[in-house]
């Protein structure tokens, strides 16, 4: 380490003892991006902070409407608030039961969690994706838990603590908790049982399906990392910036079905990141095509082979850090995309959990 970038770091240092946390932030970017040029004054810019530790960036605040949800022939649908604490953790969480989902009393219906990203709410997160409109039409409960202020100051999941990346410790054992509360309280099917989330969500994504495989049937990640990819504050900024290596990716790797999407113009975490979630996978069928609004992608569709599920990977051209095909009121993302939410949702309901066993605590 020279003394410029040990010069950075003692800076960046006394600035997070002096509560000036996205100063200090920015040096140990410039650092780790190998820029030593003298500091430049302080900004105003908002960053995401993990903790103190960087998760994501560019952040824009957005005003969403407590209830979201349309009225006249949705009425029935319910967008309820609700509290739940595991090992002397708690969590709110907004839940989205549409009317669809008792529309066949003999099936139970679908559940899927949704991990929003750093700074972002459930109302937030469940308006830009738009993830409910296409639960409606497939009787799927959605789930949105919400990170709390307390456990991490702009509310991003902590994926990259080895405390929380881990079966019963931690975010991972809350999670799951609050997943199995919902599936016994709503009567759902608990073959079918999905998580997806976007970036720091969709990293905590991947960790919940590592860690439960026997609860989630199928994992979405969105500008996400694998589980795995870090362990501290320091190796998260790398990964962020340099992708994930895939053959820490592929060790890492749990067998269950993971449909992945990530721009490759992504500016906050490199698209290395989703290769290397499907890293290990069986060569795959590669397709191109275009949204209706004609923004360019590649898919490459993974067959399944022994202990491994499918997988698919959409590499969305020109794409950032955005939920590809979500709505303009939320934030992080891109309508012109591809529908990111309709493509998993359909990958989700292709599967079902043959490790779901009875209703139980989750550990």
């Amino acid at each position: 380490m020279n003394t410029l970038f040990s010069g950075l770091m003692r800076d960046a240092a006394q600035l997070t003892r002096t509560g000036r946390l996205v100063d200090a932030t920015q040096l140990i970017q410039r650092a780790l991006q190998g820029d030593t040029s003298p500091a430049e004054a302080p900004t105003t810019t908002s960053r995401a902070v993990v903790e103190d530790d960087v998760i994501e960036a560019q952040v824009r605040v957005v005003e969403v409407h407590p209830t979201p949800e349309p009225r006249g022939s949705e009425a029935a649908d319910a967008w309820t608030p609700g509290s739940f604490t595991h090992q002397g953790r708690s969590i709110d969480y907004m839940l989205f039961v549409p009317a669809s989902a008792s529309a066949q009393p003999a099936a139970a219906p679908p559940l899927v969690l949704m991990l929003h990203g750093c700074t972002q709410g459930a109302a937030d997160f469940a308006a830009g994706t738009r993830m409910n409109e296409h639960a409606r039409e497939n009787g799927c409960i959605v789930l949105y838990p919400e990170q709390a202020k307390r456990a991490h100051g702009q509310k991003c999941w902590n994926w990259f603590k080895t405390q929380h990346q881990q079966r019963g410790r931690g975010e991972p054992a809350l999670l799951a908790a609050l997943t199995e509360h919902i599936v016994a309280q709503q009567q759902a099917d608990r073959s079918r049982v999905y998580v997806a989330g976007l970036s720091a969500g969709g990293a905590m994504a991947d960790v919940l399906g590592h860690c439960y495989p026997d609860l989630y049937a199928a994992v979405g990640v969105h500008s996400g990392l694998p589980h795995g990819a870090a362990n501290d504050m320091m190796s998260a900024l790398n990964v962020m910036r340099t992708g994930a290596p895939e053959a820490r990716a592929v060790a890492a790797k749990g067998s269950q079905p993971t449909i992945v999407f990530h721009g490759d113009a992504d500016p906050t975490v490199h698209p290395g990141n989703g290769r290397a979630i499907v890293a290990g996978a069986l060569p795959g069928t590669v397709s191109e095509g275009r949204s209706a609004a004609g923004r360019r992608y590649t898919r490459t569709v993974h067959p399944a082979s022994p202990g491994r599920g499918d997988a698919e990977h959409w590499l969305l051209h020109g794409a950032g850090h955005a939920w590809s095909g979500g709505s303009a009121a939320g934030s992080y993302t891109q309508p012109d995309g591809i529908d990111a939410s309709r493509e998993m949702l359909r990958f989700f309901l292709a599967h079902r959990s043959t490790l779901a066993s009875e209703p139980q605590q989750a550990p």
